[in-house]
């Protein structure tokens, strides 16, 4: 496998009334070179799960769990978590309940929709990357949250009049 490169940018797509949507391109690109298919055909899968602290998901790699289950088990011995405690078993069954979803060669996928109804996205998705995976939001949701960047809101109210969409 090649070296892992960082999901920057950001996208807005529209999401159909089955849920179906597709990752930007430059997203795309990093999510294929980071996980590519074993038979080299476009496409591929992408995990899907609900953001541990924003109200939108996280989407990774199949080549990421291996780190940040690493990185769990780290954290956890540093904080001396043990088996039977809560501080041991909940972020392991949120990293763990993750959903595999497949996308084809230009990106769409469906997002699952538990996770759809978790995030509050409807019919708009809005598309960043945060260097080793990207999340998901509803553009009228990340707008309205107060710890996400002024700079990033503006992104996504621009790229969204420019496509038309009013939030």
């Amino acid at each position: 496998m090649s070296e892992r490169v960082d999901y920057l940018g950001k996208g807005v797509g529209l999401v159909d009334d089955k849920g179906r949507v597709a990752i930007p391109n430059t997203l795309r690109a990093a999510l294929a070179q980071n996980a590519p298919r074993p038979d080299g055909k476009d496409g591929g899968t992408v995990l899907v799960g609900v953001h541990p602290d924003f109200p939108c998901l996280i989407a990774h790699d199949r080549g990421y769990i291996d780190f940040a289950k690493n990185q769990l088990i780290q954290r956890q011995a540093e904080a001396g978590a043990h088996t039977g405690s809560a501080a041991y078993y909940a972020p392991r069954m949120r990293g763990a309940s993750v959903e595999p979803v497949p996308f084809d060669g230009s990106g769409r996928f469906i997002l699952p929709a538990a996770e759809r109804e978790l995030a509050g996205i409807t019919d708009i998705a809005f598309f960043l990357g945060d260097y080793e995976s990207f999340m998901i939001w509803d553009p009228r949701a990340l707008v309205a949250h107060d710890g996400v960047d002024e700079m990033v809101k503006r992104h996504a109210m621009i790229m969204c009049r420019d496509k038309g969409i009013t939030l």
